[in-house]
């Protein structure tokens, strides 16, 4: 079964230890880190309050949302046949999903209406000066996103950024797995995904552990953490996790990034690119592939270009702003060809 996560308490955003989180690459449970925010109190007022709270920094405009069917009972996800999604992306105002959520806040199976990652400063513009843990103080580059919804179900995904996410109004049930747990997960198509990100597609309310004999190993090295309003949970980027909001009605801001220069693109491309060009060779290139990605890639950075005196590196040289346009120009004129 999964073991608890490791909690600590956080007085405030100023005293989040958020290096060395990030040096120690572990899921952390931070208790109450954003108790003081306007949003958190005015959840901890009722309901009502919280989303008066929103509409005050609603500029109006439409936004894009989730509406699912009471079907589909909160969880975003596949058709039986796997080709479609079973929810439909909508645009409208905030305050219109706001009171489509309040009319079945007494639903024992409502509706799903879920906003996803939405701009903080695009759409509520001075929300963060009473919602923000302030990681541009640090130099962290992670404009906060805004999700808003009712009892919805995230299914296991993982991110590439590292994350740090706070739940403000209800409560969030997360189970989170390490990198290494893909086989045992069961990912789904890479296009379409409910979310953007490929997800498991065990249902972990009901596992059909015939299906998918292996979540149980998956299980055996899962971490659960519940976030009550105030609380944060730092996961570092590419570990898997499950997310259960519990309320009637949810707020969770979060905040990526990657510890990484802009200039370096994200792996994911380069994922798809080795899928079409290395996955189905011959088991004997793919071997050698292997080795080569393993020298190129995998191994110590320096490695393949010691032995070259260091003005006929070329791309064998520490990646730099220069390089990476050299290889986004021969890469963008191999596959126009």
């Amino acid at each position: 079964m999964p073991s608890a996560m490791r909690a600590i308490e956080v007085r405030d955003a100023a005293a989040l230890p958020l290096d060395r989180l990030v040096s120690e690459g572990q899921p952390v449970l931070l208790k109450g880190v954003a108790r003081d925010w306007g949003l958190v109190r005015a959840g901890e007022a009722s309901t009502a309050s919280a989303m008066a709270y929103l509409r005050g920094f609603d500029t109006g405009r439409p936004v894009p949302y989730s509406f699912g069917a009471p079907e589909i009972q909160g969880r975003p996800f596949y058709t039986e046949d796997f080709t479609a999604l079973n929810v439909e992306v909508r645009r409208g105002g905030l305050g219109e999903v706001l009171d489509a959520i309040a009319a079945h806040l007494d639903d024992p199976q409502p509706p799903t209406h879920y906003v996803a990652s939405l701009s903080v400063a695009g759409a509520l513009p001075g929300f963060s000066q009473e919602n923000d843990l302030h990681l541009a103080d640090r130099g962290i580059p992670a404009a906060p996103g805004i999700w808003i919804g009712n009892r919805v179900v995230a299914s296991c995904h993982y991110d590439v950024p590292d994350n740090l996410a706070v739940c403000a109004v209800g409560q969030r049930a997360f189970t989170v797995f390490p990198p290494e747990q893909i086989d045992n997960l069961y990912p789904g198509p890479l296009d379409p995904t409910p979310g953007g990100q490929v997800v498991s597609l065990v249902d972990f309310d009901r596992p059909d552990h015939a299906r998918y004999p292996r979540f149980g190993q998956a299980l055996a090295h899962a971490q659960t953490a519940l976030l009550v309003p105030g609380d944060a949970i730092f996961i570092p980027g590419m570990w898997w996790h499950h997310v259960r909001s519990l309320a009637p009605f949810n707020v969770l801001v979060n905040y990526w990034w990657r510890n990484v220069p802009a200039f370096l693109p994200s792996p994911v491309s380069a994922l798809q690119h080795a899928l079409w060009a290395i996955r189905d060779l011959p088991e004997r290139d793919k071997a050698a592939w292997r080795q080569v990605f393993d020298y190129y890639v995998f191994g110590p950075s320096a490695r393949a270009g010691a032995h070259i005196p260091e003005p006929a590196r070329d791309v064998l040289g520490p990646i730099d702003e220069t390089r990476a346009r050299r290889i986004r120009a021969l890469l963008l004129g191999q596959l126009n060809r």
